[in-house]
């Protein structure tokens, strides 16, 4: 089984092809390699901190609050599951 996480881009490092992402507070660099053309602001899906996929803001935040539901269901902090 693989987690697909979304996250939104707050800046890009292009020379390392690097992005540092927000995960509802939870901030970490991910290498943004595999996505043509991405921009701050925009979300992604991360999987083993690659960005592996770009989503609209809708769909990334109805799965963020999905993703709270299970942590919250499971007794667990956000950051434990990301």
């Amino acid at each position: 089984m693989c987690l697909a996480i979304p996250g939104k881009i707050l800046k890009i490092n292009q020379e390392k092809k690097t992005a540092l992402v927000d995960f509802d507070g939870i901030k970490q660099e991910v290498v943004i390699a595999l996505i043509q053309d991405p921009e701050i602001g925009k979300y992604v899906i991360i999987h083993a901190g690659y960005a592996i996929e770009q989503m609209n803001e809708q769909e990334a935040l109805e799965a963020i609050d999905q993703w709270k539901e299970i942590a919250d269901e499971q007794d667990l902090d956000l950051a434990d599951v990301i």
